[in-house]
């Protein structure tokens, strides 16, 4: 007999979803046997657990992991672009679907519909609690949010989804019928996470006191119905370019900047690594303005292990003590804008020259690439550089090493962006940075993008400007910051575009931007990304090498000095030659093994078998051979 696997819709128990952890203090564990929907709905400390554990269950991870559950979690969404190096099904074009099986085929507490049970029950149960009116509509109202969180996920990937609101019997013969839903269409599915985010929004505070922050706020809910609707607007979904759809893009994230700006949030002022670290409320107002939805992590080792991030230790270099596995690709690095705005190779201020990349770039580009020689405290060295070349090994100059102790970078470059550089060896398990879904300048970018779109210039000009003033970019003569004048409509969100993928690289946007706007096969296909590979040149003397890195003990004094002059006399590469072969050193090398090769049906991911069996109600998307349109 061929055992079927019903789709999650009805999801577990609700003992065996109320698992929570210790995230600072949106939480406290308690033992999953006392749960009981009386005890839950009868007393408020217990109902706020409750609440804990859908804000655990939920909340996004460093880069927006957790978002999607299943393939693009596990691949890495920065994987899936410039930013970094993977080989893939995505990439290689062999997604089938049975790839992406976020929906669900299988009946366990991970999967979105076991999650969205759990918040359904909570909803459908808070009515008959004695708890105060004000409380429980502060509660729903973050439950709502939460399922809007949830639904969003799954629309980006698949289109329209069966919309389940109450939850649905758990055993016996009814389940299998009230799980045989159909999907509702597209527009149904965004107009019932609209509906949840405005009555989210309804309710909940601009502020929560010091002791709840991170919880989600009113701005915040706002601002990401920005970006729920900015998604709607896009491309991917508004095939018939219905300019109403970015008119309410642009009217939600506008409401976005009113409510946050009046509860404290705001541009950081300054765009360095303090801008993660600092963290927490004073009162309702957020230290940070910038984090405006947070997911909060410990310092300490959490027993559940949800609590900690290893963020820290994946950028830092195996030779610290870290997995140094977060190494940023050439083909992104190349993209930074050189310090006046202006992309390399078009200023007229400053020139660019590949041998010496790094310099007059962008400020961002400093704050985000560790590269070969630059200084980056790390572990409470102020002085601390990174180096991250070969030497020849042998005196016949055939053989070479890397200097860095253990292990290399695989691409010549780590990440450094929002690596505390006071965090010890021993503490990079549990670093305890928050990781910020929600930055204020995503909110000022998303409305600059549907601005752009509903011919208001000035506004998207004006978002811009303010971005990249507080990046440290100058102004020049015009007063543009180096942004070109006189564009308009999609040239203007193209624009935005760029100033995406460089303010939020690493964070686990460019791909959803890429997709939504359809350009992942026009900017992906075809390409192979590229990582660099410098060589430190034989001895001075002219010799065939002395088989030892001779400059291991006065390259830090060099680099004082001149770092420009450390890479024209010591190190040998040509970064616009492009090697084929890994083996070759002292040049750019193909990361990629064949071109990249996105399929356009990867737009809405194709429905796992598993669900089309467990649900004969459930239909295919059209581009994978069903009947159902994602698009309407």
């Amino acid at each position: 007999m061929k055992k079927l696997y019903y789709i999650a819709l009805a999801g577990l128990l609700l003992s065996t979803l109320l698992y929570t952890s210790c995230k600072k203090v949106l939480s406290d564990k308690v033992p999953e046997s006392t749960y009981t929907t009386t005890l839950l709905f009868s007393d408020s400390v217990v109902a706020v657990q409750y609440i804990n554990s859908i804000y655990t269950n939920n909340q996004p991870g460093w880069a927006g992991n957790g978002g999607s559950l299943s393939a693009l979690g596990s691949v890495g969404v920065g994987n899936l672009c410039e930013e970094n190096y993977s080989s893939n099904v995505f990439t290689l074009g062999t997604v089938t679907t049975a790839t992406v099986g976020d929906i669900g085929t299988g009946n366990t507490a991970s999967n979105n519909y076991a999650k969205i049970r759990n918040i359904n029950d909570f909803i459908a149960n808070l009515p008959s609690s004695p708890i105060p009116v004000g409380t429980k509509n502060r509660f729903r109202a973050q439950a709502l949010f939460w399922r809007a969180y949830r639904y969003f996920d799954l629309v980006r990937l698949y289109g329209g989804v069966p919309l389940v609101l109450t939850p649905l019997p758990v055993v016996g013969d009814a389940t299998k019928l009230a799980d045989a839903l159909p999907r509702n269409t597209t527009t149904q599915t965004y107009t019932q996470i609209v509906a949840d985010l405005d009555t989210a929004i309804k309710y909940l505070p601009g502020g929560w006191p010091a002791v709840d922050y991170g919880r989600i706020t009113q701005g915040a809910a706002q601002a990401f119905l920005g970006r729920v609707l900015l998604t709607w607007a896009s491309p991917q979904f508004n095939v018939n370019s219905d300019v109403t759809r970015w008119q309410a893009a642009y009217d939600a994230s506008t409401a976005a900047i009113t409510t946050l700006t009046a509860h404290g949030y705001g541009l950081y002022p300054k765009e360095d690594v303090t801008m993660w670290t600092t963290e927490g409320a004073s009162g309702t107002l957020p230290q940070n303005p910038e984090a405006v939805m947070v997911t909060e992590y410990n310092t300490f080792s959490d027993p559940n292990g949800t609590a900690n991030n290893t963020y820290t230790a994946n950028n830092t270099p195996k030779s610290l003590g870290g997995s140094g596995s977060d190494n940023p690709t050439w083909t992104e690095v190349a993209e930074f804008p050189m310090l006046d705005g202006k992309a390399p190779g078009t200023s007229t201020k400053y020139a660019y020259d590949p041998v010496h990349f790094f310099d007059n770039r962008d400020p961002r580009f400093n704050q985000t690439i560790a590269y070969n020689g630059c200084l980056w405290p790390l572990q409470g060295n102020p002085t601390n550089r990174l180096w991250t070349y070969y030497y020849y090994s042998n005196t016949a100059a055939t053989a070479t090493k890397t200097t860095e102790a253990v292990g290399a970078s695989g691409t010549g470059f780590y990440c450094r962006k929002a690596v505390d550089p006071n965090i010890t060896l021993v503490n990079l398990p549990y670093s305890g940075t928050d990781w910020q879904e929600i930055r204020y300048a995503e909110v000022l970018l998303n409305q600059a993008e549907a601005a752009a779109m509903i011919g208001n210039s000035t506004v998207a000009y004006n978002d811009l400007i303010a971005i990249r003033k507080r990046a440290g970019i100058e102004a020049g003569t015009d007063g543009m910051y180096g942004l070109t004048s006189g564009l308009s409509g999609t040239s203007l969100a193209m624009a935005v575009l760029y100033e995406r993928q460089i303010e939020f690289a690493y964070e686990g946007k460019r791909y959803y931007d890429l997709r939504r706007w359809k350009l992942v096969e026009s900017t992906l296909n075809g390409t192979e990304r590229e990582g660099l590979t410098i060589l430190l040149k034989p001895i001075p003397s002219g010799t065939t090498g002395s088989g030892t890195d001779y400059l291991v003990n006065t390259r830090d004094g060099l680099a004082v000095t001149n770092l420009d002059a450390v890479y024209t006399q010591y190190f040998s590469y040509a970064p616009m030659v492009v090697s084929n072969s890994s083996s070759v050193l002292g040049e750019l090398k193909n990361l990629d093994t064949a071109p990249i090769a996105f399929q356009t049906a990867d737009y809405f991911f194709g429905m796992p078998l598993g669900t089309l069996q467990s649900d004969p109600n459930i239909q295919q998307n059209n581009t994978w051979g069903g009947p159902f349109d994602p698009t309407k």
